[in-house]
């Protein structure tokens, strides 16, 4: 899976060259300090602020200033696992594979600048917490417990019991990458996220549900949450539609708007094909929000 994920990587990479050169790939994780170490080669990731110029003229190779950093950061993934997360997004594949694909880029690349990753997972009733470590072997395992432990026999969503498990059982400080089913978020949730701010970092990527008002007649449309058929009469018709939409607005609207005000970013993927370039703006958000 991590493999699948560094290879959607490097085909933006080909495709996106100039952004490399702007920062597009800079982490928002690693830790420095001003105690310079030594040179390497440029990898993606790096900050282009720290390419030597004069030694990269020198070797006709892009080589930056390696500083010997304070401390690490760590990276815990936010994984709803619970039945809604089987079902199709609007690309047409399972959700739970976008949110592989996001889960899988950040983790790549917090490990790559030598962070540590963990992971807590779950449904409404379970919660299951994964070590830190530091290993691309861990990521793998990391990303196949998301994709095991995801079907539509799964148990309903509660993102809440995952945070709930986070302010109960964590005391350092983690940055916290939630991937989250596309619900709305109530109180209760609202409440958790401004106690986690409080002493953690925080990004929230939703994962967007299909639209059942634009797929074609004869086929099955049916929702996860309780197997029940939407009639093909009744999804496609224009009522219909306009309250589909005007809900899904208000949603996106009231979402945006909850995460703002405890200074959250925010982004909504519905394909894995938009991971690496959503992913990226985000964490460029993040990075200039901390400045």
């Amino acid at each position: 899976m991590l493999t699948r994920v560094k290879s959607k990587l490097f085909v933006h990479a080909r495709r996106r060259s100039r952004g490399l050169l702007e920062g597009e790939y800079a982490s928002v994780f690693h830790g420095r300090s001003l105690d310079y170490d030594d040179l390497r080669d440029y990898v993606i990731g790096d900050e282009v602020r720290d390419i030597d110029w004069k030694a990269t003229a020198r070797h006709t190779r892009p080589l930056v200033k390696r500083y010997v950093a304070h401390r690490k950061q760590n990276l815990m993934l936010v994984v709803d696992t619970g039945r809604g997360m089987a079902a199709t997004t609007r690309s047409g594949e399972p959700k739970k594979e976008v949110a592989i694909a996001a889960a899988g880029l950040v983790g790549w690349l917090a490990q790559r600048h030598g962070d540590l990753v963990g992971m807590v997972r779950g449904t409404a009733s379970t919660t299951t917490a994964h070590d830190l470590r530091g290993t691309e072997a861990h990521l793998e395992l990391l990303l196949r417990a998301i994709d095991s432990a995801t079907s539509l026999e799964s148990e309903q969503s509660n993102l809440a019991s995952q945070l709930r498990w986070i302010i109960r059982n964590v005391r350092r400080r983690l940055f916290l990458l939630v991937l989250a089913d596309d619900r709305d978020l109530d109180p209760e949730t609202e409440e958790l996220l401004r106690r986690l701010h409080v002493q953690h970092e925080i990004l929230w990527i939703t994962v967007e549900d299909a639209d059942p008002t634009s797929i074609e007649a004869g086929r099955t449309t049916y929702d996860v949450s309780d197997t029940h058929t939407l009639p093909t009469l009744v999804r496609l018709d224009p009522r219909v539609r306009a309250a589909y939409a005007a809900a899904v607005a208000h949603r996106v609207e009231h979402t945006t708007a909850l995460l703002g005000r405890r200074g959250i970013n925010h982004a909504r993927i519905g394909s894995s094909d938009e991971v690496v370039g959503a992913v990226f703006a985000l964490l460029e958000r993040q990075r200039r929000a901390r400045r």
